[in-house]
């Protein structure tokens, strides 16, 4: 694991950016071919995924393990985290506003206007908090008190890697390229799929697509908890919804742009209500700075209800694509 050769903060970010290279080669393919639907409801299910169930599943397991321990956790960078969150949301609410109050100056074009600047904002806004975190509140970022760090730098002494950091880094970039491959495959099955399974297309997208996508980062988290180490858990499921939600879908927006694409941030009001209530639910159950696997539970269950919501959810804007 990258973890073991480098910093905490750093690592985090590493395996947030490799995880989420199957959502950016998608999102880029699909954007390519004018599925901006596609494009949004992929990116908002990995958003909702990691922050229910890979959250709740590493929660769960965790709190199973060591039920005997509380289990503690950065509660600083968690907030900072809900903070972006919630400055992604705000992004992403007042597009959906615009067209669902028809308030908008120019028809049709104010809601894009919005979103490029918007766009432009919260990439700024996150190249600042990955400079906050690295170089100006490092110590913040490190482990809770100096006994934590000291335990997890003897368990790390314990693990000794199977791999050299650079071929893992080497493997971590075959597998994109070859993702980049099978993603062309995997967007033009969609359509198919939602016909001969009688699904919705929203709910492959939201639901299923990224079940798939990030089955590498749910089985990390529920490692990284089970050994006791909330700190990487919460990088991998929170750090990379934030990264999504702050990084990739603005920098879509961006693409789009030169592409001559109409990508916006308006993800519809259903859509933009679930992820705002989605983020409220998290920022509830990590405010204390502890898991357990209640916690995790509850995570799961609301995962439950989103999915069902979206097998039930007609999407208004089905023909666009």
């Amino acid at each position: 694991m990258l973890y073991l050769f480098v910093q905490s903060a750093v690592g985090g970010l590493l395996n947030a950016t490799f995880g989420n290279a199957t959502e950016m080669i998608i999102s880029m393919y699909a954007l390519k071919n004018g599925m901006t639907r596609i494009v949004k409801q992929s990116l908002l299910g990995s958003i909702l995924s990691n922050m229910l169930l890979v959250l709740g599943c590493a929660f769960f397991c965790g709190g199973i393990v060591h039920h005997q321990n509380v289990q503690n956790f950065n509660k600083a960078t968690a907030l900072v985290n809900s903070g972006l969150l919630l400055m992604a949301v705000m992004g992403l609410l007042f597009p959906a506003l615009l067209q669902f109050t028809h308030t908008e100056i120019h028809k049709g074009k104010s809601e894009i206007a919005l979103s490029r600047v918007s766009s432009c904002i919260m990439l700024v806004a996150y190249a600042s908090y990955l400079f906050f975190q690295l170089k100006s509140k490092k110590n913040q970022y490190s482990s809770l008190d100096e006994a934590t760090e000291n335990n997890e730098e003897d368990s790390d002494e314990d693990e000794v890697p199977e791999i050299r950091h650079w071929e893992a880094i080497g493997w971590l970039i075959v597998l994109t390229l070859w993702i980049s491959v099978l993603s062309g495959y995997l967007v033009d099955a969609i359509q198919g799929a939602s016909e001969s399974m009688n699904m919705p297309v929203a709910f492959i997208s939201v639901i299923l697509l990224p079940i798939v996508g990030n089955a590498a980062e749910h089985a990390g988290a529920i490692m990284f908890a089970m050994k006791d180490k909330l700190d990487i858990t919460l990088g991998i499921a929170i750090g990379s919804s934030t990264q999504i939600s702050m990084f990739v879908i603005p920098f879509c927006v961006i693409v789009g742009w030169f592409m001559g694409k109409p990508m916006d941030l308006n993800f519809q009001l259903f859509e933009t209500a679930t992820l705002f209530i989605t983020v409220l639910v998290v920022a509830f159950m990590l405010q204390e700075g502890q898991s357990n696997y209640f916690k995790g539970l509850m995570l799961i269950l609301c995962y439950l209800i989103v999915a069902a919501s979206f097998f039930v959810h007609n999407d208004p804007s089905d023909d666009d694509d």
